[in-house]
C-alpha cells in the first residue's frame, strides 16, 4: 500500500472508509464548536451591554482567574491537555473584552443626529 503526501494516493478501501468515517465524526464536532462559541458570544454580548448600563468595567481578572482553575480542572477530567485549554479559554476571554470595551465605548457616545 502506497500513500501519498498528499492523501491521494491509493489506499485500501476499508482504511478510505475508516478515514472518512473519523473526519465526517471531527466534521461534526467542529460544527458543534461553532455552534457552541456562537451561543456563548451571545450570551457575553449581554454581559457586556449589562457591564456597560452599569459602568462596569470590561474585564474581572478575579473571574477570569476563577474560570481558568475551573477550566484546567475540566480539560484534566477530559485527559486534554490543561495548558491549551487555558490556552484557548485565554484566546476567548481576550475577544470578550475586545467586545466589551466596543460595547462600552459605544454606550458613553452620545448618539449621532
Amino acid at each position: 500500500m502506497t500513500i501519498s503526501n498528499t492523501g491521494t494516493g491509493d489506499v485500501e478501501p476499508e482504511v478510505r472508509e475508516e478515514l472518512e468515517r473519523l473526519r465526517a465524526s471531527i466534521d461534526n464536532i467542529d460544527a458543534a464548536v461553532v455552534h457552541m462559541l456562537a451561543e456563548r458570544f451571545k450570551a457575553t454580548q449581554q454581559v457586556g451591554r449589562l457591564k456597560a448600563r452599569h459602568r462596569l468595567p470590561p474585564a474581572d481578572p478575579a473571574r477570569e482567574s476563577r474560570q481558568i482553575a475551573r477550566l484546567r480542572s475540566l480539560a484534566e477530567d477530559a485527559r486534554l491537555d490543561p495548558a491549551f485549554a487555558e490556552k484557548f479559554l485565554n484566546f476567548i476571554v481576550a475577544e470578550v473584552i475586545r467586545h466589551h470595551e466596543r460595547i462600552a465605548e459605544d454606550t458613553a457616545r452620545p448618539p449621532a443626529n
